[in-house]
């Protein structure tokens, strides 16, 4: 192509250099122009790569999650507020947008190369895709969680006394909304062991001494001395 030539490109700077040391000022405003220009075209590929029609323009979101997800309360629900692809999975602040968006081309490959190309593939590799979500999700403090969940804005009498519960220990621990909220929009890869996740919750509240009443309100009250047990 012309413009790769290197003689053509020398000719055209030279223009270029002359014309801005014959006209400083309209040069210089034409030099800022085109860098509107080029900075407005960068924004807008970037918001076009970040709608939810983009998310699913693949075979494999198509099928597999956004169906998932169009059964979710966050897809529809009794107050009509949807949360979209890009609002989970894309940071809002510019900076960590585009860190995401240079991530995701490792994606692009992979979807290029055809490393999922059927149900079986994808099930086979759900589970690593999943921890790699949940692990990006953790190390931000489950920040896309937050646009819309935040705890200090939670009102603790209207939710149910367990929900209440956990939340108030989620501060204290150290805890991010990921480490219980798997699952929330998209199925559960079948290997996940939900159990394993009630077991390091129960031995922390043992560790903590909860009380099992907490959450058990209609279990047969605990021996004394068990360590549980607060009262």
């Amino acid at each position: 192509m012309k413009w790769l030539n290197p003689i053509w490109a020398a000719s055209v700077w030279r223009h270029l250099h002359g014309f801005v040391l014959l006209y400083p000022a309209l040069g210089i405003i034409t030099i800022f122009l085109g860098g509107v220009a080029a900075w407005g075209a960068f924004n807008w590929s970037l918001e076009l790569t970040n709608t939810e029609k983009f998310c699913v323009s693949c075979h494999e979101m198509k099928t597999h999650i956004f169906s998932e997800y169009k059964k979710s309360s966050h897809y529809a629900n009794r107050t009509g507020v949807r949360a979209s692809c890009p609002d989970c999975h894309v940071p809002r602040d510019w900076g960590h947008k585009v860190v995401r968006k240079i991530a995701a081309t490792n994606e692009l490959f992979h979807w290029a190369a055809g490393s999922i190309r059927s149900d079986e593939d994808f099930k086979a590799k759900r589970m690593k895709l999943a921890q790699k979500v949940w692990a990006g999700m953790k190390a931000s403090d489950s920040r896309e969680c937050r646009n819309c969940h935040r705890n200090d804005f939670m009102a603790g009498g209207k939710q149910t006394k367990k929900a209440k519960i956990m939340h108030d220990l989620a501060g204290p621990w150290n805890m991010t909304c990921i480490e219980c909220h798997q699952g929330i929009t998209h199925s559960l890869p079948v290997e996940f062991d939900k159990e394993a996740v009630m077991d390091r919750l129960h031995d922390r509240m043992e560790k903590d001494k909860v009380n099992c009443r907490s959450c058990h309100e209609n279990l047969a009250r605990p021996p004394a001395g068990d360590g549980w047990d607060k009262d």
